[in-house]
């Protein structure tokens, strides 16, 4: 049996990976390993850690983040995260670890796992993106062995930096697959686990009448992040229309985005807005489904809101060059902007389903290249 790794690190991940695990573990010529490491097993984070034991064995736990979310921090924990997961892999001894997108501990397990001699296939390469993310998206790539981008576009930028176009499989969004499996209509799980966690208002979920928040630090603006911030927070308190505030990922400069939404939660305490620290993709899926709008900077606005068909605000710079649908307006971080680029999606409702990241099947598309294809650790450019 070949022994597949996957390693999921944040919440994100894991949504995008479900179906690949369910898929594993049901193809008899595969044997699943999972690790788990970073914000997933945090608190702080709203950790995912209960939830996954209750789905799947976890084979380790990795801890490697170290406090501060700075940029210093945050080439620690990379550090970090090469010693730990080198430990893991030889241990475990896979025969094929899969790395998801951009995040900077997934260059470290890329790395680990090149020096290693243990293939790797990685997860939604060659797209374009802002901040540091794109530089490590491709040097992932570099190091990878198999290609699954979501979109057409990003498997000719896969195949343009000389990989072996037989390598390369166009397979979708792999977060699209809980989507198209779950029942999108019904809120009452949402309103269940509203009252069970997160803190601030109780938001009553008509849909097509609250939105969604979620922004997330950009580490070449690292310093600005706080200032970034306040300008949606003004944007939202401007409006006053019911929100959902879902809290920021671990990368450096999470700190100035969470000191921004916490002096807004302590000294506002807006009477629209409940605030969660991260959920898990059954319940966000509906949530996004019926919202009015999606607000902020997180790769949910450009694929799974165009795949609902949810309009989305694109703030600032973090998603700057993706392809995207036409449910989408980018703003600069201005909060009057902000605040009638919102309201104008509001008002314009859903949009049709742009199926440009994928059709729902990315995960099975995965597993069935994973079980047959023949790797060969030896790579070279092909021009």
């Amino acid at each position: 049996m070949k022994k597949i790794c996957v390693i999921i690190t944040t919440r994100g991940n894991y949504a995008k990976m479900k179906t690949v695990i369910r898929g594993i573990l049901e193809n008899p010529d595969l044997e699943l390993q999972l690790i788990l490491g970073g914000s997933v097993i945090l608190e702080k984070y709203g950790r995912i850690l209960n939830t996954l034991e209750e789905d799947v064995k976890i084979d380790r736990v990795i801890h490697f983040v170290i406090e501060g979310e700075n940029p210093v921090t945050m080439a620690k924990s990379a550090g970090i995260a090469v010693s730990e997961f080198s430990t893991a892999f030889e241990n475990l001894k896979p025969d094929v670890v899969i790395v998801i997108a951009d995040r900077y501990e997934c260059l470290a397990i890329a790395m680990a796992a090149s020096y290693m001699n243990i293939p790797i296939a990685h997860v939604e390469g060659g797209e374009v993106s802002g901040s540091i993310d794109e530089s490590i998206r491709h040097a992932i790539t570099k190091l990878s062995h198999l290609h699954f981008p979501a979109t057409k576009d990003a498997a000719r930028r896969i195949e343009h930096m000389g990989e072996n176009p037989q390598s390369i499989f166009k397979v979708g969004a792999t977060s699209f697959d809980v989507l198209a499996e779950e029942n999108l209509e019904d809120l009452s799980p949402v309103l269940a686990y509203q009252k069970s966690s997160g803190v601030g208002a109780m938001i009553d979920l008509v849909p097509g009448k609250y939105i969604v928040v979620i922004q997330h630090p950009v580490t070449t603006e690292y310093t600005e992040n706080l200032a970034h911030i306040n300008e949606t927070v003004a944007a939202i308190q401007m409006l006053q229309i019911p929100t959902v505030w879902i809290w920021p990922n671990m990368d450096a400069g999470s700190d100035g985005i969470s000191k921004g939404i916490r002096l807004f939660r302590e000294h506002a305490n807006p009477d629209y807005v409940h605030f969660f620290k991260s959920l898990p993709i059954e319940l966000f899926a509906p949530l996004l489904k019926n919202a009015a709008c999606i607000a902020g900077n997180s790769s949910s606005g450009i694929r799974e809101a165009s795949f609902l068909g949810t309009p989305c605000v694109n703030i600032g710079t973090r998603q700057k060059g993706r392809e995207r649908g036409k449910n989408l307006v980018d703003v600069v971080y201005d909060r009057n902007k902000i605040a009638e680029a919102i309201k104008q999606q509001v008002e314009h409702g859903p949009y049709e389903a742009d199926y440009c990241y994928g059709d729902g099947k990315a995960g099975e598309k995965i597993v069935d290249v994973l079980s047959t294809f023949s790797f060969s650790l030896q790579k070279q450019i092909t021009f």
